[in-house]
């Protein structure tokens, strides 16, 4: 007899209670859809994926090259304009999806999910350890996916009230246009160390990759381009510095309204008892939130605006999402 598995934990009143066959039916469901589309990937994915790549490498050149006559104020908008597009399809469209393992199937070294690194101060094997396994995992349990809030924002009325939440709209503020050294210093988890839940020698291990990873990303644009483009060597650093902020706003943004909308949910770590395939993929729809928007938007979005179809499947290249 098949007993119905309780969902207490879904906010949402139109929720019904499911039986493990109805769960396991949904999850069979799932599984042959994601099974379809990876038989049916080839060429045209291919393509795609390398025509990316060639949009972010030639957006890159020529926003530099723009700045570098940076002196003239329509060449500082465009190339500046260029730089933060080509940053943005970078991470978002290229970086983020290829980490993924979206599209290891081509056996292309520059598409390799484990070896990618993107252009950010935050690592990508900090990366795939927070957002890869922790996220997609742990998708919305509080007090495990740290993504909820990043540790500094209360998003739910099931997060603890402290009042230092009260200046939330302010700080959100500098977080927004620093989002990339959020994401960088994530992994750390300088409030354990903090809490002495870490050892201070393990926290500065862990930094040594990050520091790294930081002062290559400096250099490159703060020291580098403004050094080889001389009389041009403010723009220039003007240009990079609007430029990472243009790319920290847009993935902010995206982010957070792909997970912390109205209708997404959070779970207590109980849900994680004898959860079944069905109850993770139910927890991932009931936890994520889809966005509107045109061709461009979704592209721009890394095809994350299709946020309940990224975490049902993660590892399928995310232009099929659509389907």
């Amino acid at each position: 007899m098949n007993m119905p598995v309780k969902v207490e934990y879904f906010k949402n009143p139109k929720n019904r209670d499911l039986t493990p066959a109805e769960l396991e039916a949904f999850a069979k469901e799932l599984d042959q859809i994601k099974q379809e589309v990876l038989d049916d990937l080839g060429e045209k994915d291919a393509k795609y994926i390398r025509r990316v790549y060639a949009a972010i490498r030639y957006s890159s050149f020529l926003g530099r090259a723009c700045l570098f006559a940076g002196w003239f104020p329509p060449a500082w908008i465009l190339g500046t304009g260029l730089l933060g597009f080509s940053k943005i399809m970078e991470n978002m469209e290229l970086g983020h999806n290829v980490m993924h393992g979206q599209y290891d199937w081509m056996n292309d070294p520059k598409f390799n999910g484990q070896t990618y690194e993107w252009d950010t101060v935050g690592t990508s094997d900090n990366w795939r350890q927070t957002h890869n396994y922790k996220h997609h995992t742990y998708t919305n349990i509080k007090g495990i996916d740290d993504d909820i809030g990043y540790g500094l924002l209360r998003l739910f009325p099931e997060q603890r009230w402290k009042p230092g939440f009260l200046l939330q709209p302010i700080y959100s503020i500098p977080f927004c246009l620093l989002f990339q050294w959020g994401v960088a210093i994530q992994n750390l988890e300088i409030g354990r160390v903090l809490y002495k839940r870490k050892t201070k020698a393990q926290f500065l291990e862990e930094l040594k990759p990050v520091n790294k990873k930081i002062g290559k990303q400096l250099f490159k644009d703060y020291v580098f381009f403004p050094l080889i483009a001389g009389p041009a060597a403010l723009p220039v650093f003007t240009g990079n510095l609007v430029a990472n902020g243009l790319r920290n706003i847009w993935t902010f943004s995206i982010i957070f309204c792909g997970h912390f909308t109205k209708d997404a949910e959070v779970f207590p770590k109980s849900v994680l008892q004898e959860e079944s395939r069905g109850h993770w993929y139910m927890r991932q729809i009931r936890g994520s939130s889809n966005l509107t928007g045109s061709e461009a938007f979704h592209i721009l979005s890394g095809h994350l605006s299709h946020q309940i179809e990224h975490h049902l499947f993660p590892d399928i290249p995310a232009r099929r999402y659509r389907q």
